[in-house]
């Protein structure tokens, strides 16, 4: 909380969407602490509602963006050299796209939502050559709902801003639960219709 409130002193707006943006990025920043707090700060009127909104969309824009840019410009160059050392093979880089084609997009949009989830969804869609258009709509729609949700919720909890941090975990945690079961359901479904598919002579894709 003293470099949340020393970097919001000193730099304003910048403050909050370069400390976003390197949360995002993955040092150790507490996002939700922060944007929540920005929040509040709204409602005691020591910020303005729009220049914070957007600075909080800049600043998770910009993390989500690099973070992106790495994995398409390192991660997947190394997965492909040195993936087969690890047993990743290029058939299973070409699923993990596929995967992101059909469901991916909802991992980019919710992931924010789950502390440690964020900083690797972009990181993982670009090293498996996710394309632009789909990144950003997604990434970027997900930005615009994470960042809205916690500035409402410290805009409207006022004094009592303290108390959503323990239940943006436990939302977190909830969460990944019904991320994970739907991807664990999506697996399903897709299994059985390649087995399908297999005995009935079609394609198996």
């Amino acid at each position: 909380m003293e470099i949340i409130q020393h970097w919001i002193t000193q730099y304003g707006y910048f403050g909050i969407a370069a400390l976003l943006a390197l949360g995002i990025v993955g040092l150790p920043i507490p996002d939700e602490t922060l944007l929540t707090f920005a929040g509040y700060l709204i409602f005691k009127g020591e910020l303005k509602a729009l220049p914070t909104g957007l600075a909080a969309l800049a600043g998770s824009i910009s993390g989500i963006t690099i973070s992106y840019v790495l994995g398409r410009t390192t991660g997947y160059p190394l997965l492909h050299k040195y993936g087969r050392y690890v047993r990743i093979s290029q058939k299973e880089i070409d699923k993990v796209h596929d995967f992101y084609h059909r469901t991916g997009g909802l991992a980019l949009t919710f992931g924010y939502f789950i502390a440690g989830v964020r900083h690797l969804t972009a990181y993982v869609a670009g090293a498996s050559k996710l394309e632009w258009p789909i990144f950003a709509a997604f990434a970027y729609g997900g930005a615009v709902l994470w960042a809205s949700t916690f500035l409402t919720l410290g805009y409207l909890l006022g004094e009592r801003w303290g108390t959503i941090l323990e239940a943006a975990h436990r939302f977190g945690l909830a969460a990944g639960l019904v991320l994970g079961a739907a991807a664990a359901g999506y697996g399903w479904w897709w299994w059985r219709r390649r087995s399908r598919s297999k005995a009935n002579g079609g394609p198996t894709t």
